[in-house]
Order: structure tokens, then sequence, then C-alpha cells
């Protein structure tokens, strides 16, 4: 009988939801900051993609090594010691003095950032069954858009009136305090120890070929992606005029759309699946970015563009994080995410890295080249939907034919039993709670 009878499924989701808003908020408020800090630190605005690349590529390498070992440990603690880390690497932030700094308390951040993020996607798969994953998905990552609407615009405020350092400490000092409610009410979460002593090697792990599949798609995804994302602030306000005074309030509105839109995403999911899902927010991902950086000037607003970015997003994330916390089992999974993590933010550096390389910044600070940024991040989101066809077909496969296994026959009756995959003991428990 474990802890996680006494905690509901919802409390776990809510608590996991809560660290993704500080690991998110500490990742995604850089960007929009970043003409603030570069003016302040003498950074060339067209290296701002280095700032990002730094965050993701420490987040690679923890990632890789994390897969080695968080498997080993209960997910509880492992979550903790990751989250000190990332709150660490964060107030280090606001004490950068220039470009060297601020990169090495960027790469320290990452390294504790990626792996929280692993844990938390790990306990949420460890808890919720497949048939609500894509709900408490939506939920975990409403985070960003949460992180939009409130984290954002008041780390844009703060910089105004306090300084550039001061929102790396008030998230810092949040970090805090959310990182020691979810160590203290979130239960021990040890079940995956013991399916982990039935699992097979590394090397079998990969022989299902679901896994190399779904890391695949997670390096398109990500590096199509953070060819623009590091860029947009930078290129509404210096390609499009668009004031800074005002920039709080486009992250604002798209972070309300961005929550919306990831509650519907995740119903969507688990009644239409992640290839109908995912497939509808990659056509709308690719419409905004061709009418928003290729088209110049833009057919619709500033304020256009971040919406259609935040809906589009919500759709496409949701339908593909959920699909891939399906494809490992218990024992493993914080070592298939680890991995995964490794390669999403191996991506999203090379990403940023080559958008730095192709992007120029002229005289009057508008950025040249992101036609050609946004034309290799289309090529990249198009291929989306025939990899989350493969993946859910796959997973769909294994799962029948997990839930069709059968037991052997009873001697004394002579009947064949057919069985469904095993739940966790915190996915039991929690059931029962319900009923």
């Amino acid at each position: 009988m474990t802890a996680a009878r006494s905690v509901s499924e919802r409390t776990i989701v809510l608590l996991v939801a809560a660290v993704q808003f500080i690991n998110i908020l500490d990742f995604v408020m850089v960007m929009p900051m970043g003409p603030d800090f570069a003016h302040a630190l003498g950074i060339p605005a067209s290296n701002l993609g280095f700032i990002g690349g730094a965050y993701t590529a420490a987040a690679a390498v923890s990632g890789l090594a994390g897969s080695f070992f968080l498997d080993r440990f209960d997910r509880r603690p492992a979550l903790g010691v990751a989250m000190v880390g990332l709150v660490a690497g964060t107030a280090m932030g606001g004490l950068a003095t220039g470009m060297s700094t601020l990169l090495a308390a960027r790469f320290v951040a990452g390294f504790f950032g990626g792996p929280a993020t692993s844990i938390a996607l790990s306990i949420v798969a460890d808890v919720v069954p497949p048939g609500r994953r894509g709900k408490a998905m939506g939920l975990v990552m409403g985070a960003l858009a949460l992180a939009s609407v409130v984290g954002i615009p008041t780390g844009l405020y703060l910089a105004t009136v306090l300084g550039w350092r001061s929102p790396f400490f008030a998230v810092a000092a949040l970090g805090v305090i959310i990182a020691c409610g979810a160590v203290f009410f979130m239960p021990p979460m040890r079940d995956h120890l013991a399916a982990r002593r039935e699992q097979t090697r590394f090397a079998q792990l990969i022989q299902n070929r679901n896994v190399p599949v779904s890391w695949t798609m997670t390096f398109l995804v990500m590096m199509g992606a953070f060819l623009l994302i590091p860029n947009i602030s930078a290129y509404v306000q210096g390609n499009l005029g668009y004031p800074r005074a005002d920039l709080g309030k486009l992250y604002l509105f798209g972070g309300i759309v961005s929550f919306f839109a990831t509650q519907l995403a995740g119903r969507a999911v688990d009644r239409w699946g992640s290839f109908r899902s995912g497939t509808l927010g990659t056509v709308l991902l690719i419409i905004a970015t061709f009418g928003s950086f290729v088209i110049v000037p833009p057919p619709w607003p500033v304020m256009v563009i971040f919406l259609s970015f935040f809906l589009a997003l919500a759709f496409r994330n949701v339908a593909y994080n959920t699909l891939t916390t399906r494809v490992p089992g218990g024992g493993e999974r914080a070592r298939f995410m680890s991995i995964q993590s490794a390669v999403q933010n191996t991506a999203a550096a090379l990403g940023a890295f080559l958008s730095a390389r192709l992007l120029t910044e002229l005289p009057n600070h508008q950025l040249a080249g992101m036609h050609r940024v946004a034309g290799l991040s289309i090529a990249l989101t198009a291929v989306l939907p025939v990899m989350l066809f493969i993946v859910e077909s796959g997973v769909k496969r294994k799962e029948q034919a997990t839930a069709s296994a059968v037991l052997p026959n009873d001697p004394s009756t002579g009947l064949v039993v057919a069985v469904s995959p095993p739940a966790s003991a915190e996915a039991r428990a929690l059931a029962g709670e319900r009923h």
C-alpha cells in the first residue's frame, strides 16, 4: 500500500503543473526579456539565440546522463533535487555581468531544468491511465499558458520598474516555495522501481521501433520551433515596430488563448487521438508561420501573430507529448523521458544556434533573414503528421497486443483468461478513490 492512497490523482497532477509552471517560466521569460538584458550587457540582438541555446544544450547533456540513473530513485526526491538546481541557476542569471556569465547561469538552470521536466512527465504517466492522460497533459501543459498570462507580463513589468535582474530573483524565490510544497505534499513514487527489475536493458529498449521514431519526431518538432521562438520578441519590436511597453499584452492574451486551447486539446486527444489533433495544430502553425515571417509585411496585426502561434502550439504540443508518454513502460519511463529530453533540448539548441547564424542585426535593429529561418521551420514542422501517425499506430498495436495477452490455462477449469495490462499501485489506488 502506497502513500498515493491519501492523495488524489488531480492533486498530483496540479503539483506537477505547479513545478512545470516554474520550470517553463524560468525558460520562456528570458526570450521576451532578451532585448532588455542584451542592451544592458552589450549583447547583440542577433546573438540572443545563444542565450536560449545554452539552456537547452545543458538540458540535453543532463537528460542523457539522467537516462542511466533516474529510474533507480523515488520520483519525489529526484524532482526535489532537480528543482533546487533549477532555482540556483535562475538566481545566478540575476547576477550576470556579461555574455559569458549569463551563458553560465543559463547552463546551470538548463542542466537541472531538463531532468525536472522528465521526472514531472514521468509522474503524470505513472499516475494517470492512458484513457485520461490527454486531459491531464492538457492541464500540466496549461502551465505554459499560465506562465504567459501571469508570469511573463509580470516579469516584463518588474524588468521595467526594478531592472532586468529582478525577474530572475522573483522566479527563483517563487521556485523555492513551489518546490518545497510539491515535495512535501507529493506522495512517494516508487512503484516503477519494482517494474524496473523486470525491464529489459537499454539496448533492448531501443529495439522497440516506436522509441527511435518518437525521438526523431521530438527532434524535428523542437528544432523547427526553436528556429523561431528565441527571435520573436526581437522581430516584432525591431522589424514590425511593436512598442516594448505593450509587449506584456501579447503574452497575456496569447497565454489566455493557450490556457483554454490546452484544455480543449487534451480532451480532443482523449477523444480523437494524437494524430488528428496534432495534425490540426501543425496546419495552423504552418499557416501562422508563413503569414507572420515569410510574407513581409504580415497580412495581420502582431496580436494575431501571437494568438495564432499560441493556439497552434497548444494543439500540437499536447498531442505530441501525450503520445510520447505511451511509448515506454513504467520501469523504463524516466530513462525514456530523459533521453527524449536530451533529444528535445539538443534539437532546440541546434535550432536556436542555427537561427543566430542565419540572422543578422541591421543598423536600425531589424533582423534580416527571418524569411529563411521561417521557411526552414515550416519544412521541419510539415513532417510531424507523418511521424504522429507512425508512432500512434505502433503504440496502438503494442497496447492491443498487451491487452489481449492470455494467462496459462487453469488446469482445474481449462479456461484461458484474457487480461488487461496492470496499472501501477498509484493509479489503482487513485482510481479506487474516485469510486
